[in-house]
């Protein structure tokens, strides 16, 4: 017997999530948008035996689903994860967990009380090379981290919700980045200080850009530089990556193989340096929502808590809060613990 849903949401996000709801053969019970147009165009586009619905509280009484796909803006999440947990279903959402920390904590109690799990989709990682990234670092071949470094610059004309958002760059698309150090490095972040800012020819609102300087968990710095309103020579959207440890360098960028040096021994003014034995790609996995949903379909079948479970998320929300705080306060603020 397939596991049962609702999706929560119509927009273009949805589209990365409907080929690998089929592919998983989830039956699709309805789709909930308050554009029932919407919910209409997708369920078509898809060939779904689902119903268009505009009213979440009811759809859920009407269907009952294992589960709940959030695909709404951010400051929707809090209202649309609540009203699916009360209601006894699990949830799976898009980043991020919540627009603010007040409201993640919310969602989190609302998950504690109703007994369901709500996990986030961060979709980067469950991509085969971030994999290898965490693992190569794992081996220790860098010795103790000191210093990582992330650069990521886009020219992005979305339109739509993020043009109007006050700090889009961080709260809809850095919070990637902010768990994938977490994911690769196994580190958390205690401290930051940042600044964002709306660089001139920028076609957004809000401020767009943003430097940050993490201090971490064992004592080392995370650098942290981005742009949606940077027009040419673009990163990789999964930016590109410097982890600098003890012994030597790891390179991670444009989304090619990791590559790396250490010191070999010798003397001279630069040591003798080797290439970083690199762990070997797991290919076959799914990636990117597929992989999120996959974690969501082996915890209805096993009971497995998946890896970006709320609480644990809720650390790499922290450090988006607390670099939109420094920004506005101009000081160094304490990332909590969570």
């Amino acid at each position: 017997m397939s596991e049962r849903c609702v999706v929560v949401g119509a927009g273009g996000i949805s589209n990365a999530w409907f080929p690998p709801l089929r592919q998983e053969q989830v039956e699709v019970c309805a789709v909930v948008d308050l554009r029932p147009e919407a919910a209409a165009a997708q369920i078509a586009k898809y060939q779904l035996q689902a119903a268009p619905r505009t009213d979440l509280a009811a759809t859920l009484a009407e269907f009952c689903p294992d589960f709940v796909v959030d695909l709404t803006v951010p400051a929707a999440h809090r209202e649309v994860t609540c009203t699916a947990l009360r209601a006894g279903c699990h949830v799976v959402g898009e980043k991020p967990l919540a627009d603010s920390l007040p409201a993640a904590r919310e969602m989190i109690r609302a998950s504690e009380e109703s007994g369901k799990l709500y996990m986030v989709s961060q979709s980067r990682r469950w991509n085969e090379r971030h994999q290898q990234v965490r693992e190569t670092l794992a081996g220790g071949p860098l010795g103790e981290l000191t210093t990582i470094c992330c650069d990521f610059y886009m020219g992005c004309h979305f339109g739509g919700f993020r043009d109007g958002m006050d700090s889009p760059l961080i709260l809809d698309m850095a919070i990637h980045h902010f768990d994938l150090l977490r994911f690769m490095t196994g580190l958390d972040a205690v401290a930051v200080y940042a600044r964002e800012y709306n660089p001139r020819g920028s076609w957004y609102r809000g401020d767009v850009a943003a430097m940050c300087l993490f201090e971490l968990s064992n004592g080392a710095f995370f650098s942290y530089r981005g742009c949606w309103a940077a027009e040419g020579c673009h990163t990789s959207w999964n930016g590109d990556w410097r982890f600098t440890g003890e012994h030597g360098t790891l390179l991670y960028d444009h989304d090619q193989e990791p590559h790396g040096e250490v010191v070999a021994g010798g003397e001279g003014f630069n040591r003798p340096l080797a290439a970083v034995e690199v762990a070997p790609s797991v290919t076959g996995r799914p990636g990117g929502m597929h992989g999120a949903l996959s974690e969501m379909l082996h915890f209805l079948r096993t009971g497995a808590v998946p890896q970006t479970e709320c609480h644990d998320n809720l650390k790499s929300l922290a450090m988006v809060e607390c670099v939109i705080e420094s920004s506005r306060s101009g000081a160094r603020v304490l990332v909590p613990s969570c």
